[in-house]
């Protein structure tokens, strides 16, 4: 699915946190946000896209989730945070090259086209993953470790990125080919940006091979490589962005502009992003998989991020500037997005309280992102009472209605929106401030519950505040509008 992810290390952070985040990209996916409790976890798994059953381990953990509504196709989960306070989200879809599609197929499903024939089951992808292993792992590491069991037994049909974090460790895992990966340890001090492209541009193979420290791997990655001649590196550099994945045209439009994007946000005077000199160009094949921030990143950057359309650049589709190149690169905020999350683990509160996954509907660009503790038996009715039809009696499809309406009435919608993400942040974080002290001092964790349907009250009251705004502004620029002065 094309999406875009930002992983954040615990050093990053202005709070020790980590942060995984993620936009999934659907094609106006309806999502709503679940929790999943041990009981309702199938303890037999089949696909619906690939038909491959699955047995389940019998001791789930609780987890949140972040489904379709509808699940012809599947549960596609998207998202979550277990009751060990091990966030997932999976997956970015990424980028490949025939050398190494060929040497190593992904695993699809064929239907039998002829009497006496059997189907070919395929492997695991987007659909599957989260609820595969989210339920299962007590740290990022662990993550990892099932992931790569499940990809080398069932193989997977499609490229893709997952990302997990607990509170110590960020981990990021690429699949190559139908069954081998690689996974790395994001930096504690690092910013990861990974847009719908192989993103890692170094690895460490002899920590792969011995300590295993901070990298991970296929255990015949090396005779993988050398096997189908893949190494396309010179002076003994090893860089996995040149050996599995992509360098295409596309990747100039659609993916590499959001890794400047975001690049030019985190590093503005360590790099140098724009000019004649500048080191990286939106077209840029070498733009860093991490950066170090040239200041401590907040959750509200991380937004800002997922957000991005080019605010500030002459590629920005909403400049009222003739600029030739508006809209040129894909933007990060689109209008398919169905949900996006950031996935915080937090180190200076009680172990009921480190989860908190800030959650958005639709257009990144046009919603906010709101706060919810993870450790819940169940989601707030206004972010998971969701149905296939529009209505203003839940978080989704209101957000869908305020992106239609101010995307297109933008200069006249950008202040109410920008009020919107702010008065939905500060009153988020207060609530949270306060229950995390109340709890704290209580021992009652009970409370993380009540919290929640506070927040989703007020997310509720500034999103029909908003909606109202916006609808007004948009109402104004009808087409049939007509005063007597007009005659």
């Amino acid at each position: 699915m094309p999406c875009t992810t930002v992983l954040v290390g615990k050093k990053a952070t202005n709070d020790n946190s980590t942060m995984i985040a993620r936009t999934d990209d659907g094609h106006f996916d309806v999502k709503k946000l679940i929790v999943v409790e041990p009981e309702k976890q199938p303890r037999k798994y089949k696909s619906k896209i690939s038909h491959v059953e699955i047995e389940l381990p019998d001791n789930p953990m609780r987890y949140t989730s972040c489904p379709s509504v509808d699940d012809a196709k599947g549960i596609w989960a998207a998202t979550g945070i277990n009751e060990a306070n091990v966030g997932m989200t999976a997956t970015e879809t990424i980028t490949s090259n025939p050398r190494v599609l060929a040497a190593d197929p992904l695993v699809e499903y064929k239907k039998a086209t002829k009497r006496g024939e059997k189907d070919v089951i395929g492997g695991i992808g987007e659909e599957d993953i989260v609820v595969l292993v989210l339920p299962y792992i007590k740290s990022a590491r662990e993550g990892v470790l099932r992931l790569a069991e499940l990809l080398e037994k069932y193989g997977t049909y499609e490229s893709n990125g997952i990302a997990f974090n607990d509170e110590n460790e960020v981990w990021w895992l690429e699949t190559i080919g139908g069954h081998h990966w690689m996974a790395k340890r994001v930096p504690d001090e690092a910013v990861v940006l990974a847009p719908n492209q192989f993103a890692m541009d170094s690895f460490d193979l002899d920590d792969a091979f011995g300590k295993k420290k901070n990298h991970l791997c296929s255990a015949d990655l090396k005779t993988f490589i050398k096997e189908n001649n893949l190494d396309l590196n010179q002076n003994g550099k090893f860089n996995p962005r040149d050996i599995f994945g992509s360098h295409s045209d596309m990747d100039h439009i659609y993916n590499t502009p959001r890794a400047w994007f975001m690049g030019r946000y985190l590093t503005p005077y360590s790099h140098r992003w724009d000019g004649e000199n500048a080191e990286f160009t939106p077209e840029s094949d070498n733009i860093p998989w991490c950066l170090v921030p040239d200041r401590k990143v907040s959750v509200e950057d991380v937004k800002y991020l997922i957000s991005g359309h080019y605010q500030g650049t002459e590629y920005n589709p909403y400049t009222s500037k003739d600029t030739g190149k508006r809209g040129m690169y894909r933007s990060i905020g689109i209008n398919r997005t169905g949900v996006s999350s950031i996935c915080q683990i937090r180190t200076d509160v009680p172990e009921a309280l480190k989860g908190i996954e800030w959650v958005c509907f639709g257009s990144t660009a046009f919603n906010p992102v709101v706060p919810l503790y993870t450790a819940v038996s169940k989601a707030p009715k206004y972010f998971s009472n969701v149905g296939l039809e529009a209505s203003t009696e839940n978080l989704y499809w209101n957000s869908r209605l305020i992106g239609a309406l101010a995307d297109q009435n933008y200069s006249d919608c950008v202040q109410h929106i920008e009020r919107y993400e702010d008065a939905v942040m500060t009153k988020g974080r207060a609530i949270i401030r306060e229950y995390d002290k109340k709890m704290a001092e209580s021992g009652d964790w009970s409370l993380t519950e009540k919290a929640n349907e506070e927040i989703s009250k007020m997310a509720k009251e500034q999103t029909s505040f908003t909606l109202t705004r916006v609808l007004e502004e948009a109402s104004k620029n009808m087409k049939n509008g007509y005063k007597l002065s007009d005659n």
